[in-house]
């Protein structure tokens, strides 16, 4: 079975893991940095994020330091919960400290609860319950 995994690359990937871990629930399954990973890295390279492993919602996060970082408007990532419930609380917290809300979260015509938002990093999110929910 094929498995989509986000890849963010961020200015600060210790950082921007450690809100999803708090807005979504998680915790960081692993993480490298140049120095570990790459000998003779730059003195000031040795303590960025190669690679970091990331599982919150469910769903596992590829993050890695980059920059400088610009953001798009083609994708949002899409999380769909089970309850009304559980979708609120991460519509807030990914909105919250800095996010922005572009669409509010609220009852849609087909039925499921929708929201989107674009979090203090510049990922654009949709938050939705599954249909009929």
């Amino acid at each position: 079975m094929t498995k989509l995994r986000p890849y963010l690359y961020c200015e600060d990937a210790k950082d921007q893991a450690n809100f999803y871990m708090e807005a979504l629930g998680g915790e960081i399954i692993s993480q490298q940095t140049y120095g570990e990973m790459m000998p003779g890295a730059a003195e000031d390279d040795k303590d960025r994020v190669i690679h970091l492993v990331l599982q919150a919602a469910g769903l596992l996060f590829y993050m890695a330091d980059a920059g400088p970082i610009q953001r798009g408007n083609g994708i949002d990532l899409t999380l769909e919960f089970e309850t009304e419930e559980e979708a609120e609380v991460a519509f807030n917290n990914l909105s919250g400290n800095g996010g922005t809300v572009i669409m509010p979260f609220e009852r849609m015509f087909w039925g499921s609860m929708f929201g989107r938002i674009e979090d203090k990093y510049g990922v654009r999110w949709q938050i939705a319950t599954q249909p009929g929910h």
